[in-house]
């Protein structure tokens, strides 16, 4: 079994490029039309038809109570979430709108460092902690238009701290 222990080729991060004054986005980041999300024709439903389609709301709160059949109707909807769309949004979380301004601005400090400080930070397909931009080691890939910050924060058993950066102050 063959583990990665670096990249297999240099790691531009999104942020440098879009910064960068390109004219286009750079073919390593444009998906091939076979794998682009297309709308159907007027004869075809589409339930994912993005004039008429909704991201999923899932209502956490009803994970709190002691209703066993809310429980199991909010874990359905996370299923059904997650294979039909691969992502949705949650409400009654239980995270106030101040925390998550605050938790907002500090990733907004840390991804405004200058990149020198930010790529100390940077991870490797060893554990993907860290400052980011790729996923996946399959060298030529297509790449997504994105950098981001990975942490395991549960279960405690893999959070490491070292992972976490010192700057800003805030963000540990």
């Amino acid at each position: 079994m063959n583990i990665f222990q670096d990249w297999p080729e240099p790691i531009v991060r999104v942020q440098s490029l879009s910064e960068s004054n390109l004219q286009a986005i750079p073919n390593r980041y444009v998906k091939p039309l076979s794998q682009r999300p297309n709308l159907p024709s007027k004869n075809h439903h589409n339930k994912h038809n993005p004039h008429t389609a909704a991201i999923p709301i899932i209502d956490l709160g009803g994970l709190y109570t002691n209703n066993i059949t809310l429980q199991a109707k909010t874990l359905d909807e996370i299923s059904k979430a997650c294979r039909e769309w691969g992502f949705f949004q949650v409400v009654n979380h239980g995270m106030s709108p101040q925390l998550m301004d605050r938790t907002k601005e500090t990733w907004r400090e840390f991804f405004n460092l200058p990149m020198e400080l930010k790529n100390t930070h940077a991870n490797s397909p060893k554990t993907y902690e860290g400052y980011g931009s790729r996923l996946g080691v399959e060298k030529g890939a297509i790449l997504d238009w994105s950098d981001y910050y990975y942490l395991h924060y549960q279960p405690l058993s893999l959070k490491d701290y070292t992972k976490w950066p010192s700057m800003p102050l805030h963000c540990r």
